[in-house]
């Protein structure tokens, strides 16, 4: 799937990225005046966000405000003032930091947050429609759409406080385990759980084979570090880790996930079921009740040795709830832009080396090799 305007604004990440390259581009030239439009998110996210006056509140110096007290834009203002931002071209460095911040801001244990419910509204969406198209459109956005770079791959790992325990078994038989494990996650989920979606219930949320080991990597980013420095769901906000080159096996077959169709037919061909165990979560994320499924990854890598998901895939894709038949539908949840999950077992290429963060005179994140 090529990268298009209407994909970035049917998924959730894509909407919140052209958010943020709107205002990104605004900020960045000196001739636009940001603030009625900085002010005008702030307070029209607020008063969206399911926390406002509760898990959210507005403070100034002096403590606590009232939310009586504070502007109340409605998302018709905020489209206007979105409509009146003069777009400028848009380079890596635009683009890096505005996937991160549509990364940052996911979340699949509760409802979505403030700017992503304004996002959604059909005023600011169709606001967000050029931009949509000033992305697609931009040189420095082409690679999202393409599939694994097979001789650029790099693992990155937070650095080890004290030594991993050694892998038990190779990819297939913890890909055994780990199906294993969320059946009886499932059967547990089913005896045990509330059955009314609304109740006070979190559990697991992501669709990643978690705790498989797995390796996992993305292609470089030049001088700037690999893609999985900069682009991380939930990330805890690390900020020094391990890079190491990895070799993409001769002949490696990866399905590519380019957008909700692919992930779709994953979890088509190879369903496992996970409706008691997630639809609490995923439930509040997309707003769907039902049935829901993941792919059967143990299954999957009998046919394929990795799934790699674009930068595309991922901004049209993750968050949304995607239909697999009639009556069930899943999430991407928990995979990163440009993540590839290896189902085989894959050598690294060459030794560690130790990446820091840092920031640039304006603030922003910036990744490099350690100095020590």
């Amino acid at each position: 799937m090529t990268l298009d305007a209407d994909a970035l604004l049917a998924g959730p990440r894509g909407r919140r990225l052209c958010l943020a390259v709107a205002w990104a581009t605004a900020d960045l030239d000196p001739r636009q005046d940001v603030q009625p439009l900085r002010t005008a998110l702030l307070h029209a996210a607020y008063h969206l966000d399911p926390g406002a006056g509760t898990s959210l509140v507005m403070a100034s110096t002096g403590g606590p405000v009232d939310p009586a007290d504070l502007p109340h834009p409605s998302p018709a203002e905020v489209a206007r003032l979105l409509d009146a931002v003069v777009l400028t071209d848009l380079d890596d460095r635009t683009l890096r930091l505005t996937v991160a911040h549509a990364v940052d801001h996911a979340r699949y244990w509760q409802e979505p947050d403030g700017e992503d419910v304004l996002a959604a509204t059909p005023p600011v969406r169709a606001a967000l429609r050029r931009v949509a198209e000033h992305v697609a459109a931009a040189p420095a956005a082409d690679w999202w759409s393409a599939p694994l770079a097979r001789d650029d791959q790099w693992g990155v790992d937070p650095p080890e406080v004290t030594p991993a325990p050694p892998v038990d078994g190779d990819a297939r038989t913890r890909l055994a385990r780990w199906r294993a494990g969320e059946v009886a996650d499932e059967e547990r989920a089913r005896a045990e759980l509330p059955t009314d979606v609304c109740a006070a219930r979190s559990g697991a949320w992501w669709s990643v084979p978690a705790f498989a080991r797995l390796v996992t990597t993305t292609r470089g980013l030049g001088t700037h570090g690999p893609a999985g420095l900069w682009w991380v769901e939930d990330g805890l906000g690390r900020t020094d880790a391990q890079v190491r080159p990895f070799a993409v096996p001769s002949g490696a077959r990866v399905h590519e996930v380019d957008g909700p169709d692919a992930w779709a037919d994953l979890c088509r061909r190879y369903p496992l079921e996970v409706t008691a165990g997630r639809r609490h979560d995923w439930y509040r994320v997309t707003g769907r009740d039902g049935r829901w499924c993941l792919p059967d990854w143990s299954r999957v890598a009998q046919d394929v040795d990795a799934v790699h998901v674009t930068v595309a895939g991922y901004l049209a894709t993750a968050g949304r709830a995607v239909p697999v038949d009639d009556d069930v539908a899943t999430v991407l949840a928990g995979w990163d832009p440009d993540r590839t999950y290896w189902l085989t077992d894959v050598a690294d290429d060459g030794p560690a080396q130790r990446w820091e963060q840092g920031r640039d005179d304006v603030g922003e994140p910036v990744w490099h090799p350690a100095t020590a």
